[in-house]
């Protein structure tokens, strides 16, 4: 299972590490995206691309990792693209982006609930397996 929760959010970790350094051009690219004050949606989405993949992979509070890159990722989803102001080749290349990265949402949302359950803290499975089978 970790294999697959590097592969999940491993794109993630290269995102922060390279707006990091160069934190002027990650505070200029929020603003191009109107999103303001720059300097604090690059601080949020540089700790969360690098806190997120971290909890994720270690399986502990991953539910928070999965739901901070889920959060982020719907955020720059439909910010960056907007498949419906968009005609001919760069429409389909943003739907085609948007709807990858829809995939990605769910597999955030199934990486907390198998760490949930995994940590025995998901009890609606086995409460849903007693009443069916009265285990």
């Amino acid at each position: 299972m970790p294999l697959a929760r590097v592969g999940l959010t491993g794109v993630y970790i290269p995102g922060g590490l390279a707006k990091a350094p160069d934190f002027p051009v990650a505070v200029a690219g929020q603003d191009r995206f109107g999103l303001h004050p720059g300097w604090l949606w690059a601080n949020a989405a540089i700790a969360i691309q690098l806190i997120g993949p971290l909890l994720v992979i270690s399986g502990r509070y991953a539910w928070v990792g999965a739901g901070a890159l889920g959060v982020l990722t719907a955020i720059a989803t439909i910010i960056e693209n907007d498949f419906w102001n968009m005609e001919g080749a760069a429409r389909f290349t943003a739907l085609n982006t948007f709807f990858e990265h829809i995939g990605l949402l769910a597999g955030f949302a199934m990486a907390a609930l198998i760490a949930e359950h995994d940590n025995g803290r998901l009890h609606i499975l086995r409460w849903d397996r007693q009443k069916r089978f009265g285990d």
